[in-house]
């Protein structure tokens, strides 16, 4: 399902102007020196509305947490939210996952959340998944040893595709549940994550530590994905509504 319009779209974003950095390209290696007040800089993949995008940043004042979102209509939300919130340690980044390489020099991110991704159940669309090993690769640069991805998602075919591809890639894995919210709530939802949640919708979640014998793009060439359909992933329609 796509996401709706937004009426008064850019009028909107020209309001949100000073969290969005427009040419993040120029502060390649830069970031830490451009935004000297926060010990870490953080980066979410896909923020959707905003909403853990908001409550993350608040419970951490001295992280910098650096949004993408790719599209505008969701984006401005997110935005919003930021800006009603009064808070200070978010910027929104109009991207493309690919572009990562571009935008941030080897090391210079010390985490990434991946909420919620599109599965992309087909077998010929395995690699657009983030957690592919093309795409895992491009994380391992942005790390350094130690960094880690913080990945959830209500999907449990692409859960388990996820943690072989990390597994094969050479990422230490550790907080793996298939049900993080068995006894409660735990952390901060995104928006998608809430719905489900009071569906009753188990969500899986895990954390991914780059270490010494990580992969990255000097590995060669990723591996071919064959035989990768998700065929009994759950919520296919949803996969494409943008719900950060």
């Amino acid at each position: 399902m796509r996401m709706r319009k937004k009426p008064n779209l850019i009028p909107r974003m020209e309001r949100c102007a000073a969290l969005l950095v427009t040419e993040p390209e120029t502060l390649r290696g830069r970031w830490r020196e451009t935004f000297p007040a926060f010990k870490e800089i953080r980066l979410e993949l896909g923020c959707g509305k905003g909403r853990f995008t908001a409550e993350q940043a608040k419970t951490e004042p001295e992280v910098l947490l650096l949004a993408l979102e790719k599209v505008p209509d969701a984006m401005v939300v997110a935005m919003e939210r930021a800006m009603a919130g009064n808070i200070p340690n978010v910027r929104f980044l109009d991207r493309d996952a690919g572009l990562l390489p571009e935008i941030f020099a080897p090391g210079e991110i010390s985490r990434l959340y991946i909420n919620f991704c599109d599965p992309w159940p087909k077998s010929r669309d395995a690699k657009l998944r983030l957690t592919a090993p093309g795409f895992l690769r491009l994380y391992a640069e942005l790390l350094p040893v130690g960094g880690a991805i913080h990945f959830k998602t209500d999907n449990a075919p692409l859960f388990e595709w996820s943690i072989r591809q990390l597994t094969d890639e050479g990422w230490a894995l550790d907080g793996v549940t298939r049900d993080l919210h068995a006894d409660g709530p735990v952390g901060v939802m995104t928006d998608y994550e809430a719905k489900f949640y009071d569906q009753g919708v188990k969500i899986n979640r895990l954390e991914a530590t780059r270490t010494a014998d990580t992969k990255t793009t000097a590995a060669g060439p990723v591996p071919r994905l064959r035989n990768a359909s998700l065929t009994d992933a759950r919520g296919f329609a949803e996969s494409a509504e943008n719900a950060g």
